[in-house]
């Protein structure tokens, strides 16, 4: 049985579209050639490359359990005062924060907050990823200069996950991270910090930091 003439111009239409995208009315038309991906390049590559550093971390971002504080079997940080926390903190320094009578003022506190306490209204978040929210406090001394300190519940006791001193432009929580913007001293930028959850560590530790452009808000 042999094919009507009609049919027998479609197949070959539409195998021509194909097969080598022929051009003609509504047919589509070839964009011109694809620049070829190309690899990076190695330069010098003769080059002695540096050794491999052992990783040393900031002795700041070291778990460390916070003396003074009821154990908190449910793990629960909510159910933590914010402020007893930050006081325990405190009183378990050796030294003080800074020269503006910070720890003076923290230990007069009476309600988070609120002026003049410096301790700012406590955040809550998940850091770790473990479904419970690590409690993120942050410590006003001066007019720029802001602690940054971070606990979560291990196995029952407070434990301190973060500490970190910033003159931030902002604070920013963004999923697991925290995110921290600073003048750069360069116009138009600012640098930013981003501290994510280091399993190694058991803490939060500083992963990006990096120029970024300003952002104008009003």
């Amino acid at each position: 049985m042999h094919r009507s003439l009609p049919a027998v111009a479609a197949a070959l239409a539409a195998t021509c579209a194909l097969v080598s995208g022929c051009a003609g009315t509504g047919a589509p038309k070839s964009a011109g050639r694809t620049a070829g991906a190309s690899a990076p390049a190695l330069l010098w590559p003769d080059r002695t490359p540096a050794p491999q550093q052992s990783y040393e971390p900031n002795s700041a971002e070291r778990p460390e359990p916070v003396r003074g504080v009821p154990r908190v079997p449910s793990g629960d940080m909510h159910q933590v005062s914010a402020l007893a926390v930050a006081k325990a903190k405190v009183a378990a320094m050796t030294g003080n924060l800074d020269e503006d009578g910070t720890n003076r003022k923290i230990k007069e506190c009476r309600v988070a907050g609120r002026k003049p306490c410096p301790v700012q209204r406590p955040e809550y978040r998940d850091l770790n990823g473990d479904g419970k929210d690590e409690l993120l406090l942050g410590v006003e001394s001066g007019k720029t200069f802001l602690f940054l300190w971070g606990f979560t519940a291990k196995d029952g006791v407070v434990t301190q996950i973060m500490d970190a001193g910033v003159t931030p432009l902002s604070v920013e929580l963004a999923g697991h991270d925290v995110i921290i913007r600073e003048p750069a001293g360069s116009g138009g930028y600012t640098l930013r910090r981003v501290y994510s959850w280091d399993k190694r560590l058991q803490a939060m530790n500083e992963r990006v930091i990096e120029y970024d452009e300003s952002r104008t808000t009003r």
